[in-house]
Protein backbone atom coordinates (compact mmCIF):
# COMPACT_ATOMS: atom_id res chain seq x y z
CA UNK A 1 0.00 0.00 0.00
CA UNK A 2 0.89 3.53 -1.02
CA UNK A 3 -1.33 5.22 1.76
CA UNK A 4 -1.29 4.02 5.24
CA UNK A 5 -3.73 5.51 7.67
CA UNK A 6 -2.44 5.00 11.35
CA UNK A 7 -5.76 5.21 13.92
CA UNK A 8 -3.74 5.49 17.28
CA UNK A 9 -1.26 8.68 15.56
CA UNK A 10 -4.08 9.77 13.54
CA UNK A 11 -1.21 9.78 10.54
CA UNK A 12 -1.72 9.25 7.09
CA UNK A 13 1.56 8.74 5.05
CA UNK A 14 1.96 8.05 1.71
CA UNK A 15 4.49 6.42 0.47
CA UNK A 16 6.77 6.13 -3.18
CA UNK A 17 9.68 4.26 -3.99
CA UNK A 18 11.90 7.01 -2.83
CA UNK A 19 9.91 9.48 -0.86
CA UNK A 20 7.43 10.00 2.39
CA UNK A 21 4.99 12.19 2.69
CA UNK A 22 2.89 12.78 5.89
CA UNK A 23 0.35 14.69 7.95
CA UNK A 24 -1.73 14.18 11.11
CA UNK A 25 -5.42 15.05 12.36
CA UNK A 26 -4.51 16.87 15.05
CA UNK A 27 -6.27 17.21 18.58
CA UNK A 28 -8.94 19.67 17.59
CA UNK A 29 -9.09 18.36 13.57
CA UNK A 30 -6.95 20.11 11.77
CA UNK A 31 -4.90 18.70 9.50
CA UNK A 32 -1.00 19.05 9.89
CA UNK A 33 1.81 18.74 7.59
CA UNK A 34 4.54 17.04 9.50
CA UNK A 35 7.13 15.44 6.18
CA UNK A 36 7.87 15.45 3.14
CA UNK A 37 11.30 14.07 1.99
CA UNK A 38 13.70 10.86 1.65
CA UNK A 39 11.68 7.64 2.69
CA UNK A 40 11.46 6.55 6.10
CA UNK A 41 9.01 4.36 7.79
CA UNK A 42 5.77 4.90 9.26
CA UNK A 43 6.60 6.74 12.33
CA UNK A 44 4.68 9.55 13.78
CA UNK A 45 7.10 12.92 12.79
CA UNK A 46 4.65 14.96 15.51
CA UNK A 47 7.94 15.18 17.54
CA UNK A 48 9.21 17.69 14.41
CA UNK A 49 7.03 20.79 15.58
CA UNK A 50 6.94 20.90 19.66
CA UNK A 51 4.08 22.26 21.18
CA UNK A 52 6.48 26.07 21.98
CA UNK A 53 5.49 29.79 23.08
CA UNK A 54 6.32 31.81 20.44
CA UNK A 55 6.04 35.02 22.29
CA UNK A 56 3.24 37.20 20.45
CA UNK A 57 2.05 35.09 17.65
CA UNK A 58 -1.53 34.12 18.86
CA UNK A 59 -2.99 30.88 19.78
CA UNK A 60 -5.83 28.63 18.85
CA UNK A 61 -8.99 29.27 21.03
CA UNK A 62 -8.47 25.93 23.36
CA UNK A 63 -4.95 27.00 23.90
CA UNK A 64 -5.71 30.56 25.05
CA UNK A 65 -4.42 29.76 28.36
CA UNK A 66 -1.39 27.25 27.58
CA UNK A 67 -0.52 29.05 25.26
CA UNK A 68 2.76 27.12 22.67
CA UNK A 69 0.30 25.93 19.79
CA UNK A 70 -0.06 28.97 17.34
CA UNK A 71 -1.51 28.55 13.86
CA UNK A 72 1.15 30.96 13.04
CA UNK A 73 3.84 28.69 13.55
CA UNK A 74 2.33 25.25 13.04
CA UNK A 75 3.13 23.45 9.78
CA UNK A 76 -0.05 23.01 7.89
CA UNK A 77 -1.30 21.01 5.04
CA UNK A 78 -3.99 23.71 3.73
CA UNK A 79 -5.14 26.94 5.17
CA UNK A 80 -7.89 28.84 5.99
CA UNK A 81 -7.40 32.57 6.02
CA UNK A 82 -8.28 35.15 8.71
CA UNK A 83 -7.85 32.39 11.68
CA UNK A 84 -4.41 33.28 13.27
CA UNK A 85 -1.94 32.43 10.46
CA UNK A 86 -0.60 35.48 9.08
CA UNK A 87 1.86 33.82 6.01
CA UNK A 88 0.66 32.76 2.80
CA UNK A 89 -2.88 31.38 3.07
CA UNK A 90 -4.25 29.04 0.51
CA UNK A 91 -7.74 30.66 -0.36
CA UNK A 92 -9.34 33.82 0.84
CA UNK A 93 -13.39 33.33 1.43
CA UNK A 94 -16.32 35.94 1.83
CA UNK A 95 -19.72 35.23 3.41
CA UNK A 96 -22.47 37.22 1.89
CA UNK A 97 -22.78 39.51 5.30
CA UNK A 98 -18.35 40.42 3.71
CA UNK A 99 -16.86 38.88 6.44
CA UNK A 100 -13.45 36.77 5.51
CA UNK A 101 -12.62 33.76 7.53
CA UNK A 102 -12.20 29.79 7.40
CA UNK A 103 -10.94 27.25 9.51
CA UNK A 104 -11.17 23.70 7.91
CA UNK A 105 -11.76 20.99 10.54
CA UNK A 106 -10.95 17.34 9.45
CA UNK A 107 -14.14 15.25 8.21
CA UNK A 108 -13.26 12.02 7.03
CA UNK A 109 -10.67 10.26 4.47
CA UNK A 110 -10.81 7.98 1.54
CA UNK A 111 -8.31 5.87 0.37
CA UNK A 112 -8.89 4.29 -3.01
CA UNK A 113 -7.04 2.53 -6.10
CA UNK A 114 -6.47 4.36 -9.42
CA UNK A 115 -6.25 8.41 -9.85
CA UNK A 116 -8.67 11.21 -9.05
CA UNK A 117 -9.68 13.35 -12.32
CA UNK A 118 -9.72 17.17 -12.16
CA UNK A 119 -12.86 18.15 -13.92
CA UNK A 120 -12.10 20.61 -16.74
CA UNK A 121 -8.40 20.64 -17.40
CA UNK A 122 -5.30 18.81 -17.72
CA UNK A 123 -4.06 16.16 -15.00
CA UNK A 124 -2.51 13.21 -14.82
CA UNK A 125 -3.56 9.89 -15.40
CA UNK A 126 -2.97 6.50 -14.37
CA UNK A 127 -1.72 4.76 -17.56
CA UNK A 128 -0.08 1.20 -16.10
CA UNK A 129 -2.82 1.01 -12.60
CA UNK A 130 -0.33 1.93 -9.94
CA UNK A 131 -1.75 5.09 -8.52
CA UNK A 132 -3.57 5.43 -5.43
CA UNK A 133 -5.99 8.35 -4.75
CA UNK A 134 -5.99 9.74 -1.24
CA UNK A 135 -9.53 11.89 -0.21
CA UNK A 136 -9.09 13.84 3.15
CA UNK A 137 -12.84 15.87 3.57
CA UNK A 138 -12.31 19.05 6.17
CA UNK A 139 -15.32 21.72 6.46
CA UNK A 140 -15.00 25.06 7.60
CA UNK A 141 -18.15 25.15 10.47
CA UNK A 142 -19.17 28.70 9.98
CA UNK A 143 -19.39 29.17 6.35
CA UNK A 144 -20.12 25.49 5.46
CA UNK A 145 -17.18 25.32 2.81
CA UNK A 146 -16.42 21.79 2.34
CA UNK A 147 -12.55 21.17 1.35
CA UNK A 148 -11.54 18.25 -0.43
CA UNK A 149 -7.76 17.44 -0.57
CA UNK A 150 -6.95 15.17 -3.55
CA UNK A 151 -3.45 13.32 -3.54
CA UNK A 152 -2.20 10.77 -6.14
CA UNK A 153 0.30 8.93 -5.45
CA UNK A 154 2.20 7.06 -7.94
CA UNK A 155 5.20 4.84 -6.51
CA UNK A 156 6.76 3.99 -8.90
CA UNK A 157 7.33 6.66 -10.47
CA UNK A 158 8.12 8.86 -7.15
CA UNK A 159 5.71 11.63 -7.73
CA UNK A 160 2.87 13.27 -5.91
CA UNK A 161 0.13 15.01 -7.45
CA UNK A 162 -2.50 17.61 -5.82
CA UNK A 163 -5.18 19.16 -6.42
CA UNK A 164 -8.61 20.62 -4.07
CA UNK A 165 -12.10 20.98 -4.62
CA UNK A 166 -14.38 23.48 -2.56
CA UNK A 167 -17.55 22.98 -2.57
CA UNK A 168 -20.24 25.44 -1.20
CA UNK A 169 -22.86 23.25 1.59
CA UNK A 170 -24.48 26.30 2.52
CA UNK A 171 -27.84 28.01 1.92
CA UNK A 172 -25.71 31.32 0.77
CA UNK A 173 -23.27 32.55 -1.43
CA UNK A 174 -19.85 32.39 -1.45
CA UNK A 175 -17.03 34.52 -3.07
CA UNK A 176 -13.48 32.94 -3.61
CA UNK A 177 -10.91 35.30 -4.13
CA UNK A 178 -7.92 33.30 -3.89
CA UNK A 179 -7.67 29.29 -4.28
CA UNK A 180 -4.52 28.11 -4.74
CA UNK A 181 -3.80 24.47 -5.29
CA UNK A 182 -1.05 23.29 -2.70
CA UNK A 183 0.50 24.62 0.36
CA UNK A 184 3.93 23.23 1.25
CA UNK A 185 5.28 23.89 4.20
CA UNK A 186 8.96 22.89 4.07
CA UNK A 187 11.31 21.56 7.00
CA UNK A 188 14.06 24.49 7.84
CA UNK A 189 16.32 25.48 5.49
CA UNK A 190 18.38 26.83 4.24
CA UNK A 191 16.98 26.91 0.76
CA UNK A 192 17.66 27.80 -2.80
CA UNK A 193 15.29 28.66 -5.46
CA UNK A 194 15.05 27.45 -9.40
CA UNK A 195 12.86 29.00 -11.56
CA UNK A 196 13.37 29.27 -15.05
CA UNK A 197 12.40 32.68 -17.09
CA UNK A 198 12.59 34.61 -20.14
CA UNK A 199 11.81 36.36 -23.46
CA UNK A 200 10.56 36.20 -27.29
CA UNK A 201 14.29 34.26 -28.91
CA UNK A 202 15.67 34.00 -25.22
CA UNK A 203 13.18 31.43 -23.40
CA UNK A 204 13.64 29.07 -20.42
CA UNK A 205 16.38 31.08 -18.66
CA UNK A 206 17.79 29.72 -15.47
CA UNK A 207 17.69 31.68 -12.04
CA UNK A 208 18.96 30.62 -9.09
CA UNK A 209 18.67 32.35 -5.81
CA UNK A 210 18.90 31.85 -1.98
CA UNK A 211 16.07 32.74 0.31
CA UNK A 212 16.43 34.77 2.52
CA UNK A 213 12.95 36.07 5.41
CA UNK A 214 10.37 37.65 3.15
CA UNK A 215 8.27 36.17 0.23
CA UNK A 216 9.74 36.10 -3.20
CA UNK A 217 7.03 35.51 -6.70
CA UNK A 218 7.26 33.39 -9.82
CA UNK A 219 3.90 34.22 -11.51
CA UNK A 220 2.30 35.07 -14.71
CA UNK A 221 -0.51 37.12 -15.92
CA UNK A 222 -0.45 36.83 -19.52
CA UNK A 223 -3.33 34.36 -19.19
CA UNK A 224 -0.45 32.08 -20.53
CA UNK A 225 1.99 30.00 -18.87
CA UNK A 226 4.31 31.79 -21.52
CA UNK A 227 8.33 32.27 -21.50
CA UNK A 228 8.17 34.84 -18.71
CA UNK A 229 8.14 32.92 -15.70
CA UNK A 230 7.46 29.65 -16.27
CA UNK A 231 5.34 27.56 -13.62
CA UNK A 232 7.79 25.52 -12.47
CA UNK A 233 9.85 26.07 -9.49
CA UNK A 234 13.16 23.85 -7.68
CA UNK A 235 13.98 24.37 -4.31
CA UNK A 236 17.18 23.05 -3.12
CA UNK A 237 19.87 22.55 -0.34
CA UNK A 238 22.84 25.31 -1.30
CA UNK A 239 25.04 22.74 -2.58
CA UNK A 240 22.68 20.49 -4.78
CA UNK A 241 24.15 19.77 -7.93
CA UNK A 242 23.23 17.53 -11.24
CA UNK A 243 24.78 14.23 -8.98
CA UNK A 244 23.57 15.16 -5.07
CA UNK A 245 21.48 17.14 -3.12
CA UNK A 246 18.08 17.86 -1.41
CA UNK A 247 15.65 19.28 -4.08
CA UNK A 248 11.97 19.53 -4.33
CA UNK A 249 9.78 20.04 -7.85
CA UNK A 250 6.47 22.11 -7.63
CA UNK A 251 5.05 21.78 -11.16
CA UNK A 252 1.71 23.14 -12.06
CA UNK A 253 -0.08 21.28 -14.72
CA UNK A 254 -1.72 24.77 -16.03
CA UNK A 255 -1.57 26.91 -18.68
CA UNK A 256 -3.57 29.73 -17.53
CA UNK A 257 -2.26 33.25 -14.94
CA UNK A 258 -0.08 31.45 -12.39
CA UNK A 259 1.90 32.01 -9.19
CA UNK A 260 3.94 30.42 -6.88
CA UNK A 261 4.84 32.16 -3.78
CA UNK A 262 7.68 30.93 -1.35
CA UNK A 263 7.61 32.75 2.12
CA UNK A 264 10.09 31.97 4.61
CA UNK A 265 8.72 33.29 7.81
CA UNK A 266 10.66 34.75 11.73
CA UNK A 267 10.80 31.64 12.62
CA UNK A 268 13.42 30.45 9.69
CA UNK A 269 10.08 27.81 7.89
CA UNK A 270 9.89 27.89 4.41
CA UNK A 271 6.14 27.87 2.77
CA UNK A 272 5.31 27.21 -0.82
CA UNK A 273 2.20 28.40 -2.33
CA UNK A 274 1.22 27.75 -5.89
CA UNK A 275 -1.72 27.77 -8.17
CA UNK A 276 -4.09 29.90 -9.81
CA UNK A 277 -3.11 34.13 -9.70
CA UNK A 278 -5.49 35.91 -7.42
CA UNK A 279 -4.99 38.64 -9.55
CA UNK A 280 -8.74 39.77 -10.49
CA UNK A 281 -9.33 36.26 -9.33
CA UNK A 282 -13.21 36.27 -8.01
CA UNK A 283 -14.87 32.91 -8.18
CA UNK A 284 -19.10 33.18 -6.99
CA UNK A 285 -20.10 29.96 -5.07
CA UNK A 286 -23.79 29.38 -5.30
CA UNK A 287 -25.34 26.64 -2.65
CA UNK A 288 -24.23 23.55 -4.47
CA UNK A 289 -21.59 24.53 -6.20
CA UNK A 290 -17.91 22.83 -6.68
CA UNK A 291 -14.24 24.70 -7.79
CA UNK A 292 -11.69 22.68 -8.84
CA UNK A 293 -8.02 23.71 -8.62
CA UNK A 294 -5.45 22.62 -11.55
CA UNK A 295 -3.58 19.90 -10.17
CA UNK A 296 0.56 20.43 -9.33
CA UNK A 297 2.74 17.38 -9.77
CA UNK A 298 5.49 17.22 -6.85
CA UNK A 299 8.56 15.16 -6.54
CA UNK A 300 11.41 15.21 -3.78
CA UNK A 301 15.27 13.30 -4.54
CA UNK A 302 18.51 13.17 -2.42
CA UNK A 303 20.39 12.57 -6.07
CA UNK A 304 20.61 16.57 -7.43
CA UNK A 305 18.74 18.10 -10.16
CA UNK A 306 19.59 15.43 -12.87
CA UNK A 307 17.43 12.99 -11.00
CA UNK A 308 14.59 15.57 -10.49
CA UNK A 309 14.60 16.22 -14.42
CA UNK A 310 14.81 12.95 -15.61
CA UNK A 311 11.78 12.14 -12.94
CA UNK A 312 9.75 14.83 -14.10
CA UNK A 313 10.54 14.03 -17.79
CA UNK A 314 10.02 10.08 -17.32
CA UNK A 315 6.44 10.92 -15.87
CA UNK A 316 4.86 13.68 -18.52
CA UNK A 317 5.72 11.62 -20.96
CA UNK A 318 3.75 8.47 -19.14
CA UNK A 319 1.12 9.89 -17.36
CA UNK A 320 0.14 13.30 -19.00
CA UNK A 321 1.08 13.07 -22.58
CA UNK A 322 -2.14 10.83 -23.62
CA UNK A 323 -1.92 11.12 -27.51
CA UNK A 324 0.12 7.93 -29.23
CA UNK A 325 2.88 10.28 -29.52
CA UNK A 326 4.36 10.02 -26.05
CA UNK A 327 6.75 7.45 -26.82
CA UNK A 328 6.97 8.08 -30.63
CA UNK A 329 10.32 9.05 -31.96
CA UNK A 330 10.18 13.07 -32.46
CA UNK A 331 10.63 13.76 -36.64
CA UNK A 332 13.19 16.24 -37.50
CA UNK A 333 11.58 18.43 -39.39
CA UNK A 334 12.45 22.04 -41.24
CA UNK A 335 10.15 24.92 -41.28
CA UNK A 336 9.89 27.20 -44.16
CA UNK A 337 9.53 30.93 -41.97
CA UNK A 338 13.14 32.19 -41.58
CA UNK A 339 13.51 31.20 -45.71
CA UNK A 340 10.56 33.00 -46.84
CA UNK A 341 8.40 34.14 -43.91
CA UNK A 342 5.19 35.29 -46.00
CA UNK A 343 6.58 35.07 -49.66
CA UNK A 344 6.42 31.64 -50.89
CA UNK A 345 5.27 29.15 -53.71
CA UNK A 346 5.15 25.85 -54.51
CA UNK A 347 8.14 25.97 -56.44
CA UNK A 348 9.62 27.61 -53.46
CA UNK A 349 8.55 25.20 -50.24
CA UNK A 350 9.79 22.38 -52.88
CA UNK A 351 12.80 23.36 -53.47
CA UNK A 352 13.50 23.62 -49.89
CA UNK A 353 12.29 20.32 -49.18
CA UNK A 354 14.15 18.84 -52.00
CA UNK A 355 17.49 20.23 -49.87
CA UNK A 356 16.03 18.84 -46.66
CA UNK A 357 15.39 15.30 -47.98
CA UNK A 358 18.85 15.10 -49.09
CA UNK A 359 19.92 15.94 -45.73
CA UNK A 360 17.88 12.78 -44.22
CA UNK A 361 15.43 15.33 -42.72
CA UNK A 362 11.73 13.84 -41.66
CA UNK A 363 9.28 16.57 -42.31
CA UNK A 364 8.42 20.05 -43.63
CA UNK A 365 6.04 22.17 -41.55
CA UNK A 366 4.40 25.16 -43.68
CA UNK A 367 4.00 27.94 -41.76
CA UNK A 368 2.13 31.15 -42.14
CA UNK A 369 0.69 32.87 -44.98
CA UNK A 370 -0.51 30.41 -46.73
CA UNK A 371 -4.49 31.07 -46.19
CA UNK A 372 -7.01 34.03 -46.84
CA UNK A 373 -5.16 37.20 -47.29
CA UNK A 374 -2.37 36.07 -45.28
CA UNK A 375 0.64 38.17 -46.96
CA UNK A 376 1.78 40.40 -43.35
CA UNK A 377 1.04 39.75 -40.21
CA UNK A 378 -1.89 42.71 -40.49
CA UNK A 379 -4.52 40.81 -42.10
CA UNK A 380 -6.12 37.26 -42.64
CA UNK A 381 -5.67 35.70 -39.69
CA UNK A 382 -8.97 33.40 -38.90
CA UNK A 383 -9.80 32.73 -42.48
CA UNK A 384 -8.62 29.39 -42.77
CA UNK A 385 -9.21 28.90 -45.88
CA UNK A 386 -6.30 28.06 -48.36
CA UNK A 387 -4.98 30.47 -50.67
CA UNK A 388 -4.72 29.47 -53.87
CA UNK A 389 -3.42 32.43 -55.74
CA UNK A 390 -0.33 32.00 -53.75
CA UNK A 391 -0.29 27.56 -53.51
CA UNK A 392 -1.79 27.01 -57.12
CA UNK A 393 -3.47 23.76 -56.54
CA UNK A 394 -4.23 23.97 -52.95
CA UNK A 395 -2.37 22.21 -50.28
CA UNK A 396 -3.59 18.56 -51.89
CA UNK A 397 -1.04 19.05 -54.70
CA UNK A 398 1.77 20.74 -52.23
CA UNK A 399 1.46 18.36 -49.78
CA UNK A 400 1.75 15.17 -52.73
CA UNK A 401 4.45 17.01 -54.02
CA UNK A 402 6.22 17.16 -50.56
CA UNK A 403 5.57 13.35 -49.84
CA UNK A 404 7.03 12.27 -53.17
CA UNK A 405 10.59 13.55 -51.77
CA UNK A 406 9.86 11.25 -48.90
CA UNK A 407 8.71 13.96 -46.50
CA UNK A 408 5.83 13.69 -44.02
CA UNK A 409 4.26 17.05 -44.22
CA UNK A 410 2.85 19.57 -41.11
CA UNK A 411 1.24 22.45 -40.97
CA UNK A 412 1.17 25.64 -38.93
CA UNK A 413 -2.67 26.80 -37.42
CA UNK A 414 -3.01 29.59 -34.85
CA UNK A 415 -7.03 29.00 -34.63
CA UNK A 416 -7.74 31.06 -31.42
CA UNK A 417 -6.80 34.53 -32.75
CA UNK A 418 -8.17 36.57 -35.80
CA UNK A 419 -6.99 40.06 -37.10
CA UNK A 420 -9.39 42.87 -37.22
CA UNK A 421 -8.74 42.88 -40.97
CA UNK A 422 -10.53 39.69 -41.61
CA UNK A 423 -13.80 38.31 -43.09
CA UNK A 424 -14.14 36.18 -39.98
CA UNK A 425 -14.25 39.32 -37.72
CA UNK A 426 -16.30 41.62 -40.07
CA UNK A 427 -18.75 38.91 -39.93
CA UNK A 428 -18.31 38.09 -36.16
CA UNK A 429 -16.45 40.98 -33.90
CA UNK A 430 -18.31 40.12 -30.66
CA UNK A 431 -16.32 36.46 -30.87
CA UNK A 432 -12.82 38.65 -29.79
CA UNK A 433 -12.34 39.25 -26.55
CA UNK A 434 -12.23 42.94 -25.11
CA UNK A 435 -13.18 45.05 -22.58
CA UNK A 436 -16.44 46.95 -22.89
CA UNK A 437 -15.95 50.21 -24.42
CA UNK A 438 -11.86 50.08 -24.47
CA UNK A 439 -9.44 49.73 -27.61
CA UNK A 440 -7.46 46.60 -27.32
CA UNK A 441 -3.87 46.80 -26.37
CA UNK A 442 -2.37 44.28 -29.65
CA UNK A 443 0.24 42.63 -30.45
CA UNK A 444 0.75 41.84 -34.57
CA UNK A 445 -2.63 43.47 -34.98
CA UNK A 446 -4.24 40.17 -33.41
CA UNK A 447 -6.88 39.56 -30.74
CA UNK A 448 -7.88 36.45 -29.27
CA UNK A 449 -10.83 34.46 -29.98
CA UNK A 450 -13.30 33.57 -26.88
CA UNK A 451 -13.09 29.86 -26.83
CA UNK A 452 -15.80 29.50 -24.63
CA UNK A 453 -18.31 29.46 -27.28
CA UNK A 454 -19.37 26.61 -28.75
CA UNK A 455 -20.49 28.68 -31.92
CA UNK A 456 -16.35 30.23 -32.23
CA UNK A 457 -14.72 26.95 -31.88
CA UNK A 458 -17.11 25.13 -34.46
CA UNK A 459 -16.12 27.46 -37.29
CA UNK A 460 -12.54 28.46 -36.07
CA UNK A 461 -10.63 24.96 -35.06
CA UNK A 462 -10.36 24.97 -38.30
CA UNK A 463 -12.32 23.93 -41.31
CA UNK A 464 -8.90 23.69 -43.32
CA UNK A 465 -9.68 22.77 -47.12
CA UNK A 466 -7.44 19.43 -47.18
CA UNK A 467 -8.35 15.83 -46.02
CA UNK A 468 -6.61 14.96 -41.90
CA UNK A 469 -5.62 12.15 -43.37
CA UNK A 470 -2.74 13.34 -45.24
CA UNK A 471 -1.86 15.90 -42.52
CA UNK A 472 0.58 14.69 -39.68
CA UNK A 473 -0.27 15.46 -35.58
CA UNK A 474 2.96 16.56 -34.27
Amino acid sequence: MSIIFHESSKTLTLHTANTTYQMQIDLHGRLQHLYYGRRVDDACMAGLYPAIDHGLSPDYYPHRQTRGYSPDVRPQEYTGCNTGDFRLSSMVVRGQDGAYGADFIYESHAISDGKYAVAGMPSAFDRDGEAQTLSVVLRDPVTKLRLELLYGVYEKQDIITRAARLTNDSDGRLTLDKVMTLNLDMPCGPWELIHFHGRHEMECQTDRVRLTDGIRTVSSRLGASSHHHNPFVILCAPTATEETGDCFGIMPVYSGSHRTDIEVDYNGMTRVSSGIHDEMFSWLLEPGDTFHTPEALLTFTHEGLGSLSRRYHRFIRSCIIRSRFAYAERPVLINNWEATYFDFTPDKIGAIAKEAASMGIDMLVLDDGWFGSRNDDNRGLGDWFVNETKLEGGLSMLIERINALGLRFGLWVEPEMVNEDSDLYRAHPDWALTLPGRQPAMGRNQLVLDLSRDDVVDLTCPPILVPVSELVEI
